[in-house]
């Protein structure tokens, strides 16, 4: 990796004249939620949503320029000043870890949004989403790599959470009757995991490799009525 990626060695000031009341940040041992007044329940709020603009902006600058993209693209797309953003994060890691975490926790969120719609349907549709989840994780894999070295736990825990949130989507298909039921979501991320590292792959071959497996999910009786 690049020093790009070291930690911040000067401190910086923000000449930009942009300092929000989403950058006052209460420390632990503060008010809690229960005994904060109305004015640190906005900060706290506003905060909130100065944390997600600034990983969506930096997502959409990953995506399109890579994981080498500078710190003061990341400010200009999310419109605030650089010293905001290294307020926020203080080393280009950890906007890499907060846009992985994000991400994972959009992907099963997803399996709850999805209960809503028809069994096979929410099925097709959560895989849909982590194949788009695979194509923006490998925009920055070497970065992330490293945000795994800073933090061995984070790699398991999250794929844990994405297996569990697969098989839950897939018993619910199985019990359906939409789904074969020789495996469960552990084999289903197996197969389809590949697809969130291969560096070549294009997105119609991810949609069409998708199809494939979409294919092999169904009931051997069912693709036997397709034919």
């Amino acid at each position: 990796m690049t020093g790009a990626l070291q930690p911040l060695e000067d401190k910086l000031e923000d000449k930009s004249g942009d300092m929000e009341l989403a950058d006052v940040q209460l420390g632990e041992g503060q008010l809690g939620e229960a005994g904060a007044g109305p004015e640190s329940r906005l900060m706290r709020a506003d905060a909130r949503r100065n944390h997600a603009r600034l990983v969506d902006a930096a997502r959409q600058v990953f995506s399109g320029q890579g994981g080498g993209a500078s710190m003061e693209a990341i400010a200009k797309q999310a419109g605030v000043g650089v010293g905001t953003l290294y307020r926020h994060f203080p080393r280009r890691i950890d906007v890499v870890e907060a846009v992985y975490r994000d991400d994972v926790d959009s992907l099963v969120d997803a399996a709850d949004r999805l209960a809503e719609r028809p069994p096979w349907e929410a099925l097709e549709g959560w895989l849909r989403a982590y194949v788009d989840y695979g194509r923006v994780k490998r925009t920055f894999l070497n970065e992330l790599h490293e945000a795994f070295e800073k933090n061995p736990a984070l790699k398991p825990a999250s794929r844990e959470r994405i297996t569990v949130a697969c098989g839950r989507i897939l018993s619910r298909a199985q019990e359906a009757g939409v789904a074969r039921t020789d495996i469960d979501g552990d084999d289903l991320m197996q197969l389809v995991s590949p697809m969130c590292v291969a560096a070549t792959l294009t997105a119609e071959q991810g949609d069409r490799l998708l199809a494939m497996i979409l294919d092999g999910l169904r009931p051997p009786a069912s693709r036997s009525d397709l034919n």
